[in-house]
C-alpha cells in the first residue's frame, strides 16, 4: 500500500497544498488543493473520499473534482463516488457547498439515477473497505465535528497501519487506541508555533509544546511526519520540536512524498 502526499499545508502559498492524500489509486484522504495536482486519468480512478471534518482546506476539492470527472466516468459506467465522512461534515457539505450556489449538486448530478458523488455517513470507530485498504474512523477533537484515520493494507493487515490524526488539539481517546494497535507510521498536524500557543488552544490544533504531550503518549518508537504546518512557518515549528527529546524519528511531511506501508 503506497500513501501519495497531494497535499499537507496549512494554507497556500507557492509549492504549498492543502491536505490531500492519495492511497493507492482508488482512495482519497482528504481533498484539499492537493487534489488539482492529480491527471485527469488519476482522478477519474478514485472511487471514494474519506473526509477529516468540514474545513474548506480538507474538501473544497470535491466539488471540483466531481466536475471534472464526470464525462469519463459517465462513459465507464462507473459507479458514484462514495464520499465518507461523519454526517455533520455531510449535512455541511450539502448545505454549504454542494447547494447550487456555491457549487451544483452533485450528488444529483449528471442525473438523480446516476451521480457522480454518493453521500456514505460514517461513525467513530466504524471500519471500512475501500481498494486495497482497510480505513478506520479514529477520535479527533476539533471545532466542527471531526475524525483521524488508520489505514491499512487488507492483503497485509500485520503490516500496521498508517495514522492520520487529521486536524485536532489534544485527544486521550486517540491515543488509547493506537495502543492496541501496531503503528506503521503517524501523520500528525502542528499548526502554529508556541508562541502562538492560545490560538492553538481555542482553535483546537497543536503546537510544538502540545505535541511533545501528544507523543509522549505514543508507547512504541515510531516513524513520525509532522503536518499542516503554515507556509513560512515551517523553520520556526521544527526547529521547536527538534529540540524536544523524543523517543520517535520526527520529520517534516512533504507534498510529493510517499509512504510504503
Amino acid at each position: 500500500m503506497q500513501i501519495r502526499v497531494l497535499g499537507c499545508s496549512g494554507s497556500i502559498a507557492a509549492g504549498s497544498r492543502t491536505t490531500a492524500f492519495l492511497v493507492d489509486d482508488e482512495v482519497l484522504i482528504d481533498a484539499g488543493t492537493g487534489v488539482g495536482d492529480l491527471t485527469l486519468d488519476e482522478m477519474v480512478r478514485i472511487d471514494h473520499i474519506f473526509v477529516t471534518h468540514s474545513h474548506l482546506d480538507h474538501v473544497l476539492a470535491i466539488g471540483l473534482l466531481a466536475d471534472s470527472v464526470t464525462r469519463a466516468r459517465r462513459a465507464q459506467r462507473r459507479a458514484p463516488i462514495q464520499v465518507h465522512a461523519l454526517p455533520e461534515t455531510l449535512a455541511a457539505l450539502r448545505s454549504h457547498v454542494l447547494n447550487g450556489v456555491i457549487w451544483p449538486d452533485f450528488t444529483r448530478l449528471p442525473e438523480p439515477s446516476w451521480p457522480v458523488l454518493a453521500l456514505v455517513p460514517l461513525a467513530l470507530g466504524d471500519v471500512v473497505r475501500a481498494g486495497g485498504a482497510t480505513i478506520e474512523a479514529l477520535p479527533a477533537a476539533h471545532t466542527v465535528p471531526a475524525l483521524g484515520y488508520a489505514v491499512s493494507p487488507s492483503d497485509r493487515p500485520e503490516a500496521g497501519a498508517w495514522v492520520f490524526t487529521g486536524d485536532t488539539g489534544p485527544v486521550p481517546a486517540l491515543w488509547q487506541r493506537l495502543a492496541t494497535m501496531k503503528v506503521h507510521s503517524l501523520v500528525i498536524e502542528t499548526a502554529f508555533r508556541d508562541d502562538e500557543h492560545l490560538l492553538a488552544d481555542i482553535s483546537r490544533h497543536l503546537c510544538p509544546t502540545r505535541l511533545r504531550g501528544e507523543l509522549a503518549q505514543l508507547r512504541v518508537p515510531t516513524e513520525v511526519f509532522i503536518t499542516h504546518i503554515k507556509p513560512g512557518e515551517l523553520d520556526a515549528v521544527m526547529s521547536a520540536i527538534a529540540a524536544q527529546p523524543s523517543p520517535h524519528r520526527v520529520h517534516a511531511l512533504v507534498t510529493g512524498q510517499r509512504i510504503v506501508v
